[in-house]
């Protein structure tokens, strides 16, 4: 039985989830970010306490195919952006459309209208805040991150960093350096 699940966005999720599912001993094939498939079918009893589990930890099971579609493009975009270092060779509407198999008109709607921001716009986002996780590491140059996250050039990925966030790169680094006080001046 394949479980769809809002709010899972991180490795710490799917653990939590396989912990739910084991202190219920449901067995499972896989967790993976925004589903589960378990083995067999799972009683309304074991499903109603497994909902409570997740609910504690901010997770929410889903039935309603479109909030489960919307939630599919969240992942799909979170999983490309945050887990894997691969550039996808077609665009991001093709990208989709084919790892969801639906047309990407039609998501782009239901993605705007129930997340109330593009698709296009929820990407971004996401590119910008790895951008922000990788500055904040220091262990990457401008130019390493840019080709990292597969912009053109640093320029482009400093015209959208800032356009987002109202800073620049170097700017951002410089506030991230003034945050942090050494245990010598505490």
């Amino acid at each position: 039985m394949k479980l769809f699940i809002k709010n899972m966005v991180c490795i710490r999720c799917q653990m939590v989830v396989k912990a739910e599912l084991e202190k219920l001993n449901i067995p499972y094939t896989y967790v993976e970010i925004g589903e589960a498939n378990t083995v067999g079918e799972i009683s309304p009893k074991q499903l109603e306490q497994l909902d409570i589990g997740l609910k504690k930890s901010g997770l929410l099971l889903m039935d309603d195919k479109k909030s489960i579609l919307v939630e599919k493009i969240k992942s799909a975009i979170i999983e490309l952006v945050h887990y894997t270092d691969e550039q996808i060779k077609v665009n991001l509407s093709d990208y989709l459309s084919e790892k969801l198999s639906y047309d990407y008109t039609y998501m782009a709607n239901l993605f705007s209208e129930v997340k109330g921001i593009t698709i296009e716009k929820f990407y971004l986002v996401h590119k910008i805040e790895k951008v922000k996780e990788l500055i904040v590491y220091d262990e990457l140059n401008l130019t390493e991150i840019a080709y990292k996250m597969h912009y053109s050039s640093v320029s482009h990925l400093s015209n959208q960093f800032k356009k987002f966030t109202g800073l620049t790169p170097s700017h951002f680094k410089k506030l991230k350096n003034k945050r942090r006080t050494t245990l010598e001046d505490v």
